[in-house]
């Protein structure tokens, strides 16, 4: 089983480009190679290829990748499923995961995270969770969001080593990490890795 994830970036068309193309080829990379694992198309759209169990952190580590930049977020769409074709392109590529991402990410509209898997069980309560996560994770503004894909990319580290990495005070961390719901966000996050038995 993989996962994928289909996006793209909200008001990617108020910035120039290059104040955030380069962050989401860092984030997606942190991922895969291209463009057999992701790729970025028809401008502000990108597919990410990667297990179950890296998918939704993935998807909050691009999130919080982008929110650095003021005003801009991203929809994302996760698929799981299976890989019945596989292309030298993740966009060309087919499969089970590749239809449940594209048919949720069409099915966004307001919402800006949310996953399919052929398990009603396994979606209804993690859809209500991201629902509700993104309530808080997409006000995040762009001090707390760098605090959070710093702390993502360093899951060992504690908060005063956090606040060395960033040159900032141990309390700066602390406030912006309680700020960004981020307790809460790793927990659902693990709730997640739990219930992928189901699936």
């Amino acid at each position: 089983m993989i996962a994928v994830l289909t996006g793209d970036i909200i008001n990617s068309k108020d910035h120039k480009a290059n104040k955030w193309l380069p962050i989401l080829k860092q984030a997606l990379s942190r991922y895969g190679e291209v463009p057999s694992d992701w790729e970025i198309y028809r401008g502000d759209s990108f597919q990410l290829r990667t297990t179950p169990e890296q998918a939704l952190e993935a998807a909050i580590y691009l999130k919080a990748s982008i929110k650095q930049v003021r005003h801009l977020d991203v929809r994302i769409a996760i698929g799981l499923g299976e890989q019945d074709y596989h292309a030298d392109k993740i966009t060309e590529s087919n499969g089970t995961a590749f239809v449940r991402s594209g048919t949720c990410f069409e099915n966004l509209k307001k919402q800006t995270l949310a996953l399919q898997s052929d398990n009603e069980a396994f979606d209804s309560p993690l859809n209500l969770m991201l629902q509700l996560a993104c309530l808080t994770m997409d006000n995040w503004l762009p001090a707390a969001s760098q605090i959070v894909k710093v702390s993502l990319e360093h899951p060992e580290a504690n908060q005063k080593e956090l606040a060395a990495l960033l040159d900032k005070s141990q309390s700066t961390i602390s406030e912006a990490l309680l700020r960004a719901g981020f307790d809460e966000v790793q927990k659902m996050m693990h709730f997640y890795t739990t219930q992928l038995t189901l699936v």
